[in-house]
C-alpha cells in the first residue's frame, strides 16, 4: 500500500512516497538519508511529541503548558490527551517538573513547559 508524507526532519520538506512490497519497505523522494529514516518510522510506527496545557489551581494563570519528554505513538495521542484534559495540578509548579508520570503506560512522562507561581494574597 503506497503511502505519501512529508518529511519534516529539515527545512527541504521533501515529499516521500513509502510502499511495501513483500515485507519491504520502499522510500522514495528523500533527499537525505534522515528522510529515508523518517519515512520509514512513519509508515510503520509513527511517533509524536505531544504538547498542550493542564488546569491549574492556586495561580493567576488558568492554564499550564506541558510537553512530552519523548515521543509517544500517533495511535495514543488522544488517550493521552484525555487523561490531560482532566488533570487539575496546583501552583507553584517549576519549569521542568514532572506533570504526569508514565502517562498511559508509554513510558513517557510529562512535564511542565514554564513555571507558576501561586497567588499570593495580601
Amino acid at each position: 500500500m503506497k503511502q505519501e508524507f512529508t518529511c519534516i526532519v529539515c527545512p527541504v520538506g521533501c515529499t516521500l512516497t513509502v510502499d511495501e512490497e513483500n515485507h519491504q519497505i520502499k522510500v522514495t523522494g528523500n533527499q537525505c538519508k534522515r528522510g529515508l529514516e523518517f519515512g520509514e518510522k512513519e509508515y510503520t510506527r509513527p511517533m509524536r511529541i505531544l504538547t498542550t496545557t493542564v488546569k491549574i489551581e492556586g495561580s493567576l494563570h488558568k492554564r499550564l503548558p506541558v510537553i512530552s519528554k519523548g515521543e509517544i505513538p500517533k495511535e495514543q495521542l488522544h488517550q493521552c490527551l484525555q487523561a490531560l484534559y482532566e488533570l487539575s495540578i496546583k501552583a507553584p509548579i517549576k519549569r521542568g517538573d514532572i506533570v504526569v508520570e508514565d502517562i498511559c503506560h508509554t513510558g513517557v512522562n510529562i512535564v511542565a513547559s514554564r513555571g507558576i507561581e501561586p497567588l499570593i494574597n495580601d
